[in-house]
């Protein structure tokens, strides 16, 4: 038998071999480095992978954290990536150095919205080992402008120039249109003058044309793509001088008649020639050229006047100035201007200094009949062949005179001592006769002669027919004036004086006499005394003027719409009312006319002298301190 001591032996013999065969197995997975203090193995390195930043369309970055190099040199280090799991280092990678550590990497070459995965690698003698893998997503690859630079400008003409541009970046989106913008305003834009250079990145030329000379532009180079249109820097240039035709603008007509009118141009450039010629042309139809009808007013630039002659009456006309130098003939804007079909005459006063000067204007061309020495006016006007009478009153330092003039002569009616003054005038013949007032009473003078009226303070207007003279006007007795008559100098009363009223104008038509007015606020027209009315009452209305043709009495005044305030210029025939204005602005009217089948009715509307034919308003370029009386020849 055995005993427990062989047996523990035994056991021990077992252990001892085991240890033996462990130890064998575990040197053959070594590698043993000889050195004096023994042996030393090795591995490959142990690191891990950082996290994934700065992610674009293209690139990202990463790295890793070498803690071991196993025993051996790490001779490269950086990270791998694929589209695929378990990227390594056959494909894409990175080189960040060796050693030990941590290191950073810069991962290139993506592609747009697309999955990636990412380990970090370190190589030793051993080999490659790889750190824990991470995964990403690239960014969807934005569109942005364009960048490019705009060309210096070469080449300049009078007309053209050359530019162009270059395209640097074209934003992540095909460029499909580029060229130069350019404007005389700066920043152009696409929208305005510009050129189509092609398509695509880099750079370009383009032909401006169309240019004006001695101007100066401003120009940018642009790109277009799906993101919008890019510009490049402004740059500028200025044209040539160079030669071209003038630069002219047409004057507004003034002076207005029948057989002429004035008009003339100013020349704002010559265009690098001499203006050898200028002037006015006209002709019946549209653009009038320099060989119809023209005037010849001088040379050089600058402003000119052109006398308009001979035209004919009630015509159309269109009117060009023009210039021409040595590479042809300008023309100014079209002006168009339909000549009288009689001469307009009006009496009033103009303010040129201290006083008031009695001034009368023929188609608007003024002549003064006082020196303003003294307060003057004209009050009336009649025309007969070539004579032009007007009266009305001077001032002589103490009182109002009474005047007439004939063709700028002044003849005076009363002596001077107390105020007069001269509202109508009419002639026949030879004979002058005058209606107005002297020393506060009501008077006529016939050549010269007065005679006072009795039961009147003023006449207002008068009329002659055959030998007989026919004057209206009124009485004042506090607190009111009354409408009265008189023929041959004999008084009647237009109303009972009840209610206040005036007489403004009279007019004989065969054996019926008429008289325009207004009793308290209503227009009235009394015809052989007996009244009729014009307006209702209930707004202030008068009567300034009339006249009978045939059997239509024609009839103007006003209408206020406010006391003092703004009034309707007026027109009734046969007793039917028109406005003539629309209430946005004072006006009155002082004459009517007829001439055939047209009815003229002169006034005022705004401060504007202005006359109504048939209803439609021409505005007669005067504008004189005041305006008493306007009459048609």
């Amino acid at each position: 038998y055995i005993t427990r001591p062989t047996i523990l032996l035994t056991r021990a013999k077992s252990a001892l071999l085991f240890l033996g065969l462990i130890t064998v197995i575990l040197y053959s997975c070594q590698k043993e480095i000889s050195s004096e203090n023994g042996t030393t193995t090795t591995t490959i390195p142990t690191l891990t992978t950082t996290a994934v930043t700065s992610i674009t369309a293209t690139t990202a970055a990463s790295g890793g954290n070498i803690s071991s190099d196993g025993g051996a040199t790490v001779t490269a280090r950086g990270v791998c990536w694929s589209t695929a799991a378990n990227p390594d280092i056959t494909g894409s990678h990175t080189t960040n150095g060796t050693g030990t550590g941590t290191f950073t990497s810069a991962i290139t070459g993506l592609t747009a919205s697309t999955v990636y995965h990412v380990r970090a690698y370190a190589t030793n003698s051993e080999g490659t080992a790889y750190g824990n893998e991470m995964s990403f997503t690239s960014t969807t690859n934005p569109t942005a402008l364009a960048t490019l630079t705009t060309t210096a400008i070469t080449a300049i003409t009078t007309t053209t120039a050359s530019g162009g541009g270059n395209i640097t970046a074209d934003g992540g989106a095909t460029i499909t249109a580029r060229g130069v913008c350019w404007s005389t305003s700066v920043n152009p834009v696409v929208t305005g003058n510009h050129t189509t250079d092609g398509t695509g990145m880099g750079t370009f030329t383009s032909a401006i044309t169309g240019l004006t000379a001695s101007t100066v532009y401003y120009v940018r180079a642009y790109a277009t793509n799906t993101a919008g249109t890019a510009y490049g820097n402004e740059v500028t240039l200025q044209t040539s001088a160079g030669t071209t035709i003038a630069a002219i603008t047409t004057s507004a007509a003034t002076g207005i008649n029948t057989n002429s009118l004035t008009s003339g141009g100013n020349i704002t450039n010559d265009g690098g020639a001499t203006v050898t010629t200028r002037g006015v042309c006209w002709n019946t139809t549209h653009n009038p050229v320099k060989t119809d009808s023209h005037t010849s007013d001088g040379t050089g630039i600058g402003t000119f006047s052109s006398n308009i002659n001979p035209l004919s009456p009630s015509t159309t006309y269109y009117l060009r100035a023009y210039a021409t130098n040595s590479v042809g003939t300008a023309y100014g804007n079209e002006i168009t201007v339909i000549t009288l079909d009689h001469d307009i005459y009006i009496g009033g006063s103009l303010m040129p200094a201290l006083h008031n000067v009695a001034t009368i204007w023929k188609n608007g061309v003024p002549t003064a009949l006082t020196d303003g020495t003294e307060e003057a006016y004209v009050n009336c006007i009649y025309v007969t062949n070539t004579d032009v009478y007007a009266g009305g009153t001077e001032h002589n330092g103490t009182n109002w005179v009474a005047k007439v003039w004939k063709n700028g002569v002044p003849t005076t009616l009363s002596d001077g001592t107390s105020n007069a003054e001269v509202h109508s005038v009419y002639v026949v013949g030879t004979d002058v006769y005058v209606g107005g007032a002297d020393q506060g009473l009501a008077r006529t003078w016939k050549n010269g002669v007065g005679t006072s009226l009795p039961n009147g303070t003023f006449v207002t207007s008068i009329f002659v027919n055959g030998s007989d003279l026919y004057a209206c006007g009124d009485y004042y007795n506090a607190p009111a004036s009354y409408a009265v008559f008189w023929k041959n100098g004999v008084f009647t009363d237009l109303t009972d004086r009840t209610l206040g009223s005036n007489a403004t104008s009279v007019y004989v038509s065969g054996t019926d006499v008429y008289v325009g007015g207004r009793e308290n606020t209503v227009a009235r027209i009394w015809k052989n005394g007996v009244a009729t009315s014009l307006s209702n009452g209930t707004l202030f209305n008068m009567v300034s003027t009339l006249c009978v043709n045939g059997t239509n009495v024609h009839a103007s005044g006003y209408e206020m719409l406010t006391p003092g305030g703004i009034s309707i210029a007026k027109y009734w025939k046969n007793g039917v009312a028109t406005n003539l204005t629309n209430g946005t602005a004072v006006a009155t009217t002082n004459s009517t006319f007829v001439f055939g089948s047209d009815v003229y009715v002169c006034g005022l509307e705004d401060g504007n002298i202005t006359i109504w034919k048939n209803g439609v308003p021409t505005v007669i370029n005067v504008t004189p301190g005041t305006t008493n009386a306007i009459y048609m020849h």
